[in-house]
């Protein structure tokens, strides 16, 4: 009885990655921390009103900011090679691919470092993330330290940017197919997406699917705090980086019940390329008759139960 409620949650461990993500506002900003901001910063660091200061924003919001996702990546990496490589489960063994081809054989340093090095990835969101904030080009409630992170305006962030996502993504495919080959060809050339493919494609690509998204969102929920704005990029960028997983996760069916992503339904977009277009959220799919469930391609594509 003891092995088998190992091998049934040993892996669900892997789950702590969700928490982790939110790591920098989560530990800032909570009112008992020890590392509460107000405790660790001098006012004059983060103080700051856009409606009555001219001046250039204090850039500790912004530094946070890149170290939040920095981090939620960072343990995302963690997790995923513990998931990956067989110590999050009781015989060591890899876990369930999402195709039945397996997972592409790489090695998991030179992942990683293909994922960091991506001048479309992370290169542009922090050039995006600097010129917006210093400039001046965000709701003023984004340059707030005040409060904790503002759960519903976190989910309305994300719901948002994938609904925006979905229809940037979907205009890629249908618009003309220069403008495709251009764009989100690049992406396309992985029929069998591994984890660290999430941001590899072109820079005209992350600038219709992600930069005029997150623009947009911020112009729509404009009553964000900072530590807001923290856990809706971190869990954006680690939940993206998520549903590119060459592998299942544990919690994959759980989603799926209440519509949102998994690297299954992302392989399906990867493989058939016409359906499932959505990233974080399949509601826009579901609804617009663009969803194919993976589980209709097993077992001859995707492996059962994915």
């Amino acid at each position: 009885m003891t092995e088998l409620w190992k091998a049934d949650l040993l892996p669900w461990t892997s789950a702590v990655v969700w928490p982790l993500m939110l790591t920098v506002p989560l530990v800032l900003s909570t009112p008992l921390s020890p590392f509460h901001y107000s405790r660790v910063f001098k006012p004059e660091w983060y103080e700051y009103d856009p409606t009555i200061d001219r001046s250039l924003p204090k850039p500790l919001g912004l530094s946070l900011g890149i170290l939040a996702v920095a981090v939620g990546q960072a343990w995302v990496w963690i997790v995923f090679y513990l998931f990956k490589f067989g110590y999050l489960s009781t015989d060591s063994k890899p876990p369930k691919a999402v195709q039945t081809k397996g997972a592409r054989p790489y090695d998991f340093l030179e992942g990683l470092r293909t994922h960091i090095g991506q001048p479309e990835g992370f290169g542009l969101l922090v050039g995006y993330l600097s010129v917006t904030w210093m400039l001046r080009l965000m709701p003023s409630s984004y340059y707030s330290f005040e409060g904790t992170i503002q759960w519903k305006e976190t989910f309305f962030c994300l719901v948002i940017q994938d609904g925006i996502q979905y229809t940037m993504h979907l205009l890629e495919h249908v618009v003309s197919p220069t403008f495709y080959q251009l764009s989100h060809k690049p992406h396309h050339r992985f029929t069998n997406p591994r984890l660290f493919d999430a941001f590899n494609g072109s820079l005209a690509d992350t600038l219709c699917m992600i930069i005029i998204p997150l623009y947009m969102t911020a112009n729509i929920v404009r009553t964000c705090n900072v530590w807001t704005y923290m856990a809706f990029g971190s869990s954006y960028a680690c939940w993206l980086t998520l549903i590119h997983s060459e592998y299942v996760f544990p919690w994959d069916g759980l989603f799926r019940l209440f519509g949102l992503g998994t690297p299954a339904d992302h392989h399906v977009h990867h493989k058939i390329f016409k359906y499932n277009y959505g990233h974080l959220f399949m509601w826009l799919d579901q609804l617009c008759g663009t969803y194919r469930n993976p589980n209709q391609l097993a077992p001859t594509v995707f492996n059962g139960g994915v």
